[in-house]
């Protein structure tokens, strides 16, 4: 039985969970619930700090888990990234008073406040600056006026919280973090693991995709079928009416009205769009 870390709260939670649900397994209804066993699917969900389940993952305690790859990275264990998820993206970015930073360099000698102590350090080791690393678990935006440090370094979503607090961010992004599934380090198919992972992309092209089913004329049709050549080539099958055809193919969902209005321009007609409940490629 595979068994599965969840964030059992914030903003990894909810967006997990829902995944985990479109790919077809049980999932919790009571956030009181810990483990929920899924006989049908054969697997076994651990609901977790999303900052503990690398650690987990990594000592062989539990098989996978879903969490950011800050948190992976942060966490130092003996897991890597199975799968991208495409979701709670977030960049990770040094900050300070407004106009007193430009770039990183100037962090030489000075004490930055992080709830991620072990990637802020690998990152100034790599560039040769030495700083101080106070490790904070919140409110890191608040370190800076209480006196414990001179510059933060922590996610950024929208930047909101960090400019009511009179910072901003400067120097290159430490990194870009994302949901993940991850692995411990050299684990292979592992009940279950290859139709976890199988699923989980399958969720992510019905949420990056859409069916378009058009009309077009014989004249017509190499000139639509370029605007929508689909994922390996779309589907052509004659039409009643001489001469004409009816296709059907994957489009990116969020060009949908785009490639819409460039088919109909090309001569294709009855053009029709229709969600993806779920795939398998």
């Amino acid at each position: 039985m595979l068994r599965i870390a969840v964030p059992n709260k914030g903003a990894l939670s909810q967006a997990a969970q829902a995944m985990l649900t479109e790919a077809g397994y049980l999932q919790r209804r009571d956030s009181r619930e810990l483990v929920i066993v899924d006989e049908v699917n054969n697997v076994e969900f651990f609901y977790l700090r999303p900052r503990d389940i690398a650690v987990y993952v990594g000592h062989g305690t539990l098989d996978v888990g879903i969490t950011g790859r800050d948190l992976l990275i942060d966490s130092e264990a003996n897991a890597e990234e199975a799968l991208g998820l495409d979701f709670a993206r977030s960049t990770f970015h040094f900050a300070g008073p407004r106009d007193q930073f430009s770039d990183i360099g100037q962090l030489q000698g000075k004490r930055i406040a992080t709830s991620y102590s072990s990637l802020v350090r690998k990152f100034l080791d790599e560039r040769g600056i030495e700083a101080s690393v106070v490790r904070l678990d919140g409110a890191i935006e608040s370190s800076i006026r209480l006196g414990v440090a001179d510059a933060i370094a922590d996610v950024v979503e929208t930047g909101n919280t960090m400019r009511a607090a009179g910072l901003e961010p400067f120097g290159e992004p430490l990194m870009r973090s994302e949901a993940l599934l991850i692995k411990r380090n050299g684990l292979e198919d592992q009940d279950g693991l290859d139709v976890l992972s199988r699923r989980l992309r399958g969720v992510l092209v019905a949420r990056q995709y859409v069916l378009m089913d058009y009309d077009v004329s014989g004249d017509n049709l190499d000139a639509a079928t370029a605007v929508t050549p689909g994922l390996e080539a779309p589907t052509v099958s004659p039409l009643q009416r001489e001469g004409w055809f009816a296709v059907r193919t994957m489009v990116p969902k969020k060009s949908t009205n785009q490639i819409m209005d460039s088919l109909y321009e090309a001569g294709a007609r009855a053009i029709l769009v229709s969600p993806i409940a779920a795939a398998r490629l």
